[in-house]
């Protein structure tokens, strides 16, 4: 009944956007002529018919606005472009006004994302003040059925309400462990199968989360079976957590559903903005800083004998190599095959240019070709020599995980304060945690914080040097 009211909805929204349309296009307040009015009626039927494949009517509770803003976005866009094809087979394109269909859909894409976003934002405080729940019953182990109720209690505008826990196990193990605890975290704890039947039947309760490992294929199959015919929607949320470093979706791979457990996880269409970032704030840079990037050319140059880049092969996404580029800050010298000195403080290597250079992260800026290039990002993991990822790739968790995206120029790790020298384990530990946490709560918008942050507090440092 609700998915009709919201196609309702939609298409009078749509209907209402070319109304508004009109009326800008001529100025006045006018009605649809009967081309426009066929239009209106045959994009009409398409909402019904493909909006629900967009999966714009499913239940966004608990799920971020933004997936549910751009498939909107999107889906009308894509009947928009059906209806335009439609008349041009009907030869009747002439009919409609390029200037109209351009204001229909500016106008129906603003009332429709104005309208879901604050039925959500509203739906989201009825929640959050304690309507509009839905019951949970979690089948699964103590640890993780805690993880799962806190992660519920720390949204509470997903409207989700944990009310019983059920383990299943050695029973003379669970009497001796569980022996007088009744509860996890303020939830019910059950070791009775019956008594989780009875339960989930009597309060009609219609969400039952199955927490378990993988290898628990018994136990799920028993959970199904015995609810085979309950209206409860039975989900299966695998206790991966050990073997996962990002929160990955199911995705359809061959027809059968897959959880992937290492990939990138920003190689979406979600991405598509930050390459199109990338490109053009590092053409503007480039073009913006040529005077001063020559300046400096001139100023290594005249520091020491050598060249005026440094070029190292350092690893990009996936684990691609590429020479990275920066202004050269020290007096040209052999390494030891198979090991790099990184700079230390008061490094007699370092040129007084280079100093300088390395204090203000000015010797940075030739990484911005490698970013027009497509090697890197303007925000992303720092690269490190190729000699410190053998180093590192074994005593740091997650370690070579930040290559799973493309490396950048400033990172979340650089604005906290993690930059230059990596003397101990610690350091490079503490500069992992932060990349990763940056990977896993990627949106294009914290990439767009980074890059303020960065321009804020500047580019300079004590561990500059």
């Amino acid at each position: 009944m609700m998915g009709l009211f919201s196609r309702t909805i939609d298409v009078a929204l749509a209907s209402f956007g070319a109304l508004i349309a009109a009326a800008l296009y001529v100025g006045r307040p006018v009605w649809l002529n009967d081309t426009q009015s066929i239009a209106v009626a045959f994009d009409g039927m398409l909402v019904i018919a493909l909006f629900p494949a967009f999966g714009i009517y499913g239940s966004w509770r608990g799920k971020p606005v933004g997936d549910l803003l751009w498939r909107t976005a999107l889906a009308w866009l894509v009947v928009e472009g059906a209806g335009v094809l439609m008349s041009f087979s009907v030869h009747r394109v002439d009919a409609l006004s390029r200037g109209w269909l351009a204001l229909w859909a500016a106008m129906t894409v603003a009332l429709l994302l104005a309208t879901k976003g604050l039925v959500y934002t509203a739906l989201k405080h009825l929640r959050r003040g304690g309507f509009n729940q839905k019951e949970v019953a979690i089948v699964g182990t103590t640890a993780y059925a805690a993880f799962l109720i806190e992660r519920m209690k720390a949204r509470p505008d997903a409207g989700f309400a944990p009310v019983c826990v059920f383990e299943e196990g050695d029973d003379h193990e669970q009497d001796r462990v569980h022996a007088l605890r009744r509860d996890i975290a303020g939830v019910r704890l059950e070791r009775d199968f019956a008594t989780l039947v009875s339960l989930v039947q009597r309060r009609a309760i219609r969400e039952l989360w199955l927490a378990l490992p993988i290898s628990c294929e018994p136990t799920i199959h028993r959970i199904v079976t015995q609810f085979r015919n309950d209206f409860v929607n039975i989900r299966f949320i695998p206790d991966v957590r050990s073997l996962s470093l990002f929160n990955q979706e199911v995705v359809d791979l061959l027809g059968v559903p897959a959880i992937t457990l290492a990939a990138s996880p920003i190689t979406d269409v979600r991405v598509l903005p930050k390459v199109v970032f990338d490109r053009l704030f590092a053409l503007a840079a480039l073009v913006a800083l040529a005077p001063l990037m020559a300046m400096i050319s001139v100023a290594v140059k005249l520091s020491s004998p050598g060249p005026v880049f440094f070029r190292q092969t350092r690893l990009g996404i996936d684990g691609n190599a590429f020479k990275i580029y920066k202004f050269r800050t020290m007096k040209v010298h052999a390494e030891t095959t198979g090991k790099v000195t990184q700079a230390t403080r008061h490094d007699t290597r370092v040129t007084r240019v280079g100093r300088f250079l390395r204090r203000t992260s000015l010797d940075e800026l030739p990484q911005f070709i490698n970013v027009l290039k497509g090697e890197m990002s303007v925000v992303g993991p720092r690269p490190h020599a190729l000699e410190h990822d053998d180093l590192y790739k074994d005593l740091v968790k997650g370690y070579m995980s930040r290559y799973r995206i493309k490396p950048g120029i400033t990172g979340w790790a650089q604005i906290h304060g993690f930059r230059g020298e990596t003397d101990r384990i610690e350091k490079m530990s503490g500069r992992v945690k932060l990349d990763l946490y940056y990977i896993q709560n990627w949106t294009f918008w914290f990439d767009i914080k980074i890059v303020v942050l960065t321009m804020w507090k500047g580019f300079s440092g004590s561990n500059a040097y």
